[in-house]
């Protein structure tokens, strides 16, 4: 006996194509609330502490405090960015979306694809957005950093969309952004992404083990001109493959339960 599954046809790509990735945009962008806290509150933050005149304009290596400053909080932007459209899942699971998008031929693997390729082009927004403003104030830097910060700033947000997955399968739809906005400025602060750390200090220690240190200290390392350390692109590696690893055991075991 033939059946229905037997007939329907995998499309190219596993089901990837640009209109489902304009839709779950289209999605994402009508969220008013995710809009505002990515975009807006990291470009407030800047403005408020980035161009405090009373130290904005020392210098921080190759550059000024400011643009210290504004690398700081375009990474936080992106990290919100970008957790906010990996934890879109959790919504979705709730509302059954994702159960009816199983029906169809599009595979497992592309939808979390897709969840990734969004997230990022909302941390690349957020990224953008922080530069265009840091681009007309006080914010002074070596060209090239322009690019190269923005560049390994986004890059590197990839690890918090990851990290959104996993979040969005392991917490309830109606409290994972309350439970992910604090907890991303509290790993924010515990990884000395806001202001520097001190050699030395306990403080510094036990920020080596936070997923925002490596990531942190890469973004700001060609600014200040601190010479590169392995152990900040380990520290990269080990959460991304935490966060990845663990968004696959919980996709795995709700695939299980349709």
């Amino acid at each position: 006996m033939t059946t229905l599954a037997a007939h329907r046809r995998v499309p190219p790509l596993g089901g990837l194509n640009t209109t489902l990735l304009g839709l779950e945009l289209r999605r994402l962008l009508r969220n008013r609330r995710t809009m505002i806290i990515t975009l807006v509150m990291p470009v407030v933050f800047f403005l408020i502490f980035g161009l405090n005149p009373s130290y904005s304009g020392e210098s921080a290596g190759n550059g000024n405090v400011s643009a210290y400053v504004m690398i700081s909080m375009a990474l936080y932007g992106a990290m919100i960015a970008t957790t906010s459209g990996g934890a879109m899942v959790s919504v979705e699971r709730a509302s059954g979306w994702s159960r009816q998008l199983r029906l169809t031929p599009l595979s497992p693997g592309v939808y979390i694809l897709v969840k990734v390729l969004v997230a990022m082009t909302l941390g690349l927004a957020a990224v953008g957005v922080v530069y265009l403003v840091g681009a007309f104030t006080s914010v002074h830097m070596d060209t090239s950093l322009w690019f190269t910060t923005a560049l390994i700033t986004w890059l590197g947000s990839a690890v918090f969309a990851a990290f959104g997955l996993f979040m969005g399968y392991l917490l309830p739809s109606e409290n994972v952004m309350q439970i992910l906005g604090p907890g991303l400025a509290v790993l924010g602060f515990a990884g000395g992404l806001f202001m520097p750390l001190q050699d030395g200090s306990v403080w510094a220690s036990i920020a080596q083990f936070m997923p925002t240190y490596g990531l942190s200290q890469l973004v700001h390392a060609p600014l200040t001109g601190d010479a590169m350390q392995w152990t900040w692109a380990v520290n990269v590696a080990v959460w991304l493959a935490i966060f990845v690893g663990g968004a696959v055991w919980r996709f795995q075991r709700d695939t299980e339960r349709v």
